[in-house]
């Protein structure tokens, strides 16, 4: 069959209903909606007081003796036929039907596709199931053996519904590659949002795994898919699944779990980050010379081969989400609401960027500032492999605290420049929670009972403290933190010493004491 382009204009369906007897109509056995319609029972009670409050649009296929209903009115057509069974009133014995003439399989499909996404209600699993089997009919009406994402975004488009190739993208993962595995979940309302953090967390484990591990590609797949299957349910947590990603992984390098928390978070980020094969390292691993940074920015220059410690220049693609934020949604993790203008939920496509805000808008309580406070640590440190350290406060402090420091055994895993990065800037993270200078008696019952921070800081031990995490001359801070963040590191770093130096000022203004 040639392209639909080819194919005639619909002829308009007669405005006057004709009675078609109900036992010939029979639901469309590719319908989108996989599930129960949660107005179901709305739309029972509806027909039963009223009868139909408008024809069902019917076609009938070549050849075919019964009709199938066209755009929508499956669930209208199921409780037409029960309460025909029940009751055997003629009222449902025959109904009004408008009849549109045949054109194809793709065009009924992608009908109660519009239809059903017009009510909305559908889930995100059922929409991709929906766009694989117009992929499907439209190649065999096209005669392709295959068709291409950009070709099926036009053909879709053509038909009257638009969607982006990047959205068939992850629509085809999420039924080709996660049904089979997590099915319980997306039939339980698992969202796009989710769908997208699985992707990136297997994309990038998944790298690791190619670059580093010595096990084959074969043996990834099986992890990953039995770890799938092994968590999955109604309701399903992401952070689970990365949680024994990162153990296997862990395991197969012989490395800390920390490490591989540092190596995810770059990679999904889509940042560099060097750690080497040997303790020694060789003569050509040296940093880089100055003329590899613009000297008058002070920022990193955009190189491809260019080596920042932990982070480089973004190199996600265009329809991969940003990092993830903590969840602020979590009242239990989350120290205040209406934190950040910009803050964004997990499903955005967004940059997480500050935005330069007037002096105006900026918070000017404390509740918000700490809210603040605790957005820009947390940034920050998901962005340089420290995610698990940074835990939100509620009403007292700076609105977050360190739990503890990074895992001493990084010292022996990471490269000079990009330890040096880590450490300074988990020392920074701590002036600004005032780790070392809030009262005791605030801070050690937010520490866990293992944290190396607690024992140095309950036992002022300093010697401890500075031997679990390498503490640079600060003369070096310039040279080794702030000269190779890169641009969203450096805004947000400032504004935390900002948001830091706002809430001191508010409490002494106002006699408030920021740790009771």
């Amino acid at each position: 069959m040639n392209s639909l382009e080819s194919q005639p204009e619909e002829v308009i369906i007669s405005s006057t209903p004709q009675m078609i007897d109900i036992s010939r109509i029979q639901p469309y056995e590719h319908n989108p909606r996989h599930g129960r319609n949660p107005e179901y029972d709305r739309i029972r009670d509806s027909i039963h007081n009223t009868g139909l409050d408008q024809p069902l649009v019917v076609t009938q296929r070549p050849d075919a003796t019964d009709y199938i209903v066209h755009a929508g009115g499956n669930t209208r057509l199921i409780i037409l036929k029960e309460l025909f069974a029940e009751t055997g009133d003629q009222r449902y014995a025959a109904v009004p039907c408008l009849l549109k003439p045949w054109c194809c399989e793709s065009d009924v499909l992608l009908a109660h596709l519009r239809e059903n996404d017009l009510r909305g209600g559908l889930t995100f699993i059922d929409k991709a199931r929906a766009v694989c089997d117009a992929q499907k009919l439209l190649a065999e009406e096209l005669s392709l053996d295959v068709i291409s994402q950009r070709r099926l975004e036009a053909e879709l488009r053509r038909a009257g519904y638009r969607i982006t190739q990047a959205r068939i993208s992850q629509m085809e993962y999420t039924v080709h590659r996660l049904l089979p595995n997590i099915p319980i979940a997306l039939e339980n309302g698992l969202g796009r949002p989710h769908v997208e953090r699985i992707r990136r967390l297997e994309r990038a484990a998944y790298s690791i795994w190619r670059d580093r591990c010595s096990e084959s590609a074969e043996d990834f797949e099986e992890v990953f898919t039995t770890l799938c299957r092994r968590y999955d349910g109604p309701d399903w947590d992401t952070d689970v699944l990365r949680s024994a990603l990162e153990s296997e992984i862990a395991a197969a390098l012989d490395v800390s779990i920390h490490t591989v928390r540092v190596m995810l978070d770059a990679e999904m980020a889509g940042r560099e980050l060097v750690i080497p094969e040997t303790e020694e390292r060789p003569e050509e691993d040296s940093p880089e010379p100055e003329s590899a940074t613009d000297e008058s920015s002070g920022l990193d220059v955009d190189q491809d081969d260019g080596r920042s410690p932990i982070s480089s220049s973004d190199r996600t693609s265009a329809d991969e989400s940003s990092p993830e934020l903590p969840d602020q949604s979590n009242p239990s993790s989350a120290p205040d609401s209406d934190l950040l203008d910009d803050d964004v939920d997990e499903g955005s496509e967004t940059d997480t960027e500050l935005p330069s805000l007037p002096n105006g808008t900026v918070p000017s309580d404390l509740k918000s500032l700490r809210g603040r406070a605790w957005t820009l640590a947390a940034r920050l440190a998901q962005r340089n492999g420290m995610a698990d350290l940074v835990e939100a406060v509620s009403g007292k402090g700076l609105g977050f605290i360190l739990r503890d420091v990074p895992d001493p055994t990084l010292a022996d895993q990471l490269d000079e420049d990009s330890l040096s990065q880590l450490t300074m800037l988990w020392w920074q993270l701590a002036a600004c929670a005032e780790m070392t200078f809030a009262p005791l008696e605030s801070i050690l019952p937010l520490l866990p009972d293992e944290s190396i921070l607690r024992r140095a800081l309950e036992t002022e031990d300093a010697d401890l403290l500075f031997s679990s995490i390498w503490t640079l001359d600060p003369g070096h801070t310039s040279y080794r933190l702030w000269r190779p963040l890169d641009d969203r590191d450096w805004r947000d770093l400032l504004a935390l010493m900002d948001t830091y130096r706002r809430i001191r000022r508010i409490a002494a203004d106002t006699g408030v004491s920021v740790w009771e």
